[in-house]
């Protein structure tokens, strides 16, 4: 050590403690100085990693925390960071200068990437300086922009992602020269930064607005379960999403039908706007553009109303600039379309087109649905008609086959009854006539006046228990002659027959025959007769059996209902009408008489069931009505009744008879 100090010392170098002291000190310095410029790079790093942890669906904070470390640690006089969206390059962040500088920079921003000459230097992922921006080579906007922002020499850097150009960063400086290599490296981390910025949003982006369209879907499902038979509110629900997962300004859901498309749903805007789309529809297709627009089944845009004349006036009055249509295809036909709305001109997004065709697709599923559902229903509801039809056709056959039977036991009984109840009548009368013989035979007879007072007494009696008999067998004979018309299928021929003809010859005999028999009897009678009740192919004499039926009965119960009526006020009155039903004739007979309760009433249409007193009633005449309105006719007989009030029968009779001519 000696020696080297000595050899030291005796050399020609400047190894004096002063001079050590001052080189360790610059080192010093410049250790500290890179030490710090480190840290601050380190810093603006970590600065710039904490901004993307915070901002993961955003790039613009990252972006403007970039440009402002660019500038500061690249000693820059101002930084901008650009991205290229679709086919433009967009102004994201920059660091301001001057207010004018600064509103130039924005003004020329966005333009076409093919517009912008240092895109096709950086394309390729190389760094781009500029050392003087007034040099010959340096293309004119690039020169523009340098002399309206004030600085001289700019660095490009590229934004690459997977090979691809995204964007780039530029730092400027007010004086000439390259920028250092170690500061070109230390953009290039910014750059690399500002990719994983742009990735990350991007892909957390896509994933939430992959998690909104499933959500959306999802809705749009539920919408559908909860309402199998009604499409409205499904497309309520796609307008609603379509419109808010596209950032639209409005969404509309169109349906065609009979040659128009007509609105079935759609987003409000303003209320003056609304009733402009409302008054717009239905439009014909002749004179809507997007029907054969989208006809084949491809969505289709308008970047841009005010090109398209036809779309033109309602998009000023709506407030939208340029539309995206997706038809709603059925089996290769358009059945429908959906419409969004933006305010800005320009393309949307494929993305966007490919959402809007789902709820389309959506729309169609839907109206499928509906279309099943309600077909379902509708043949539920059929088959359950026709059930409800065979169950009625079967109880009326069985009914009919009863009554047939019944028919056949009574003519059989009364065929047998009636002759030997002719011989009683006739015996009878003969009888009658033979007392009288007998007391003209004895006349001459010397008898005691004692004999003669008892054979004239006895011969009296004999004559009235003949008489009697002969009553009471000529009633019996009357309900013979009933239950062998009961059991009978028809009477006389059909023919068109005038109603209301028939109805007022029926009123007229029943009235007097009531009066016939009780001479005190009085009721009024009031006719409600439709002149276009018109004819009806009838047995006439059949349906006049009828109507005497049911007249004869509302006499009996408004002469009952007066008997035993405790006020003074009380008028009897029998109505009678008819109205013209179409295919159908309708006939009405109304009184105001006792009514009918309802044990009464389940079998009032039963053979041989009556609530008149013994011997003025046989139970057959609603039964043989029935027969002769349904079965013999094919038309119905109804009842409507409150006991105390009213009884209303209504007859409903088919105009042409279904019965070969001479049947009956």
């Amino acid at each position: 050590m000696p020696r080297v100090s000595r050899h030291q010392a005796g050399s020609g170098m400047s190894n004096s403690p002063n001079n050590i002291a001052d080189e360790l000190a610059a080192e010093n310095a410049r250790l500290r100085s890179e030490l710090a410029i480190a840290r601050d790079r380190q810093s603006a790093s970590a600065e710039i990693l904490r901004t993307i942890a915070a901002s993961p669906s955003d790039a613009r904070p990252v972006f403007e925390a970039i440009a402002s470390s660019s500038k500061r640690l690249l000693g820059g006089f101002s930084a901008t960071v650009l991205q290229f969206i679709g086919d433009e390059l967009h102004l994201v962040a920059y660091t301001p200068t001057s207010p004018e500088a600064d509103e130039g920079l924005k003004a020329s921003f966005p333009r076409k990437i093919t517009e912008f000459p240092t895109f096709a230097l950086v394309r390729g992922g190389e760094t781009i300086q500029f050392p003087d921006s007034e040099a010959e080579d340096v293309p004119e906007l690039n020169r523009d922009l340098a002399r309206l922002r004030g600085f001289r020499s700019v660095l490009f850097m590229p934004l690459m992602n997977r090979g691809t150009p995204v964007g780039m960063i530029s730092v400027t400086r007010t004086v000439t020269g390259a920028f250092a290599p170690d500061l070109v490296q230390l953009l290039q981390t910014f750059a690399d930064q500002a990719v994983i910025a742009i990735e990350n949003a991007r892909l957390f982006n896509e994933t939430k607005a992959a998690l909104e369209r499933q959500t959306a879907t999802a809705d749009i499902l539920k919408v559908m379960a909860a309402s199998p038979s009604d499409v409205q509110p499904v497309f309520d629900a796609i307008a609603a999403n379509a419109n808010r997962l596209i950032g639209g300004f409005s969404t509309a859901v169109l349906r065609y039908a009979d040659g128009a498309a007509h609105l079935a749903a759609f987003t409000p805007t303003d209320p003056a706007g609304d009733r402009v789309l409302q008054a717009s529809f239905p439009v014909r297709f002749a004179q809507f553009p997007p029907y054969g627009l989208v006809a084949n089944g491809t969505a289709a845009q308008l970047p841009d109303t005010e090109l398209e004349p036809a779309a033109r006036d309602i998009a000023r009055a709506r407030g939208y600039r340029s539309m995206l249509f997706a038809p709603l295809m059925s089996e290769g036909e358009a059945i429908g379309i959906i419409i969004a709305t933006r305010r800005a001109t320009g393309a949307f997004a494929e993305h966007h087109v490919r959402l809007l065709q789902t709820f389309a697709d959506q729309a169609v599923i839907a109206i499928k649905n509906v279309s099943l559902f309600n077909e379902v229903a509708n043949r539920t509801e059929e088959l359950a008609k026709s059930l409800d039809e065979l169950r009625a056709a079967q109880n009326r056959l069985v009914q009919t086959e009863k009554l047939a039977s019944l028919g056949q036991l009574t003519a059989g009984i009364a065929h047998e009854i009636k002759n030997p109840l002719n011989f009683v009548n006739n015996f009878a009368s003969v009888s009658a006539e033979l007392t009288d013989e007998l007391n003209e035979v004895l006349a001459p007879v010397s008898l005691a006046a004692d004999i003669r007072a008892e054979v004239d007494e006895l011969t009296g009696l004999l004559k009235d228990n003949l008489g009697k008999v002969v009553q009471h067998g000529r009633r019996a004979d009357s309900i013979v002659k009933n239950m062998l018309l009961h059991s009978r299928e028809g009477g006389g021929e059909h023919r068109i027959s005038d109603i209301n003809a028939v109805v007022e010859e029926s009123l007229t005999l029943a009235y007097h025959g009531a009066r016939a028999e009780q001479p005190q009897f009085d009721v009024t009678l009031e006719r409600d007769l439709d002149p276009a009740a018109g004819s009806a192919d009838v047995f006439p004499q059949e349906i006049t059996r009828v109507l005497l039926n049911l007249i004869g009965n509302g006499f009996h119960a408004v002469a009952k209902r007066k008997a035993e009526s405790e006020a003074a006020g009380y008028e009897p009155v029998v109505t009678a009408a008819t109205r013209d039903r179409g295919d159908q004739v309708e006939i009405r007979i109304r009184d105001n008489g006792t009514g009918i309760p309802d044990e009464v009433k389940e079998k009032m249409f039963n053979p041989f069931f009556t609530t008149k007193p013994a011997g003025e009633g046989t139970g057959l005449g609603l039964s043989m009505s029935h027969d002769i309105v349904v079965k013999q006719h094919g038309g119905t007989i109804e009842v409507a009744t409150k006991p105390g009030e009213f009884t209303e029968f209504t007859i409903l009779l088919p105009r042409k008879s279904s019965l070969p001519d001479g049947a009956g």
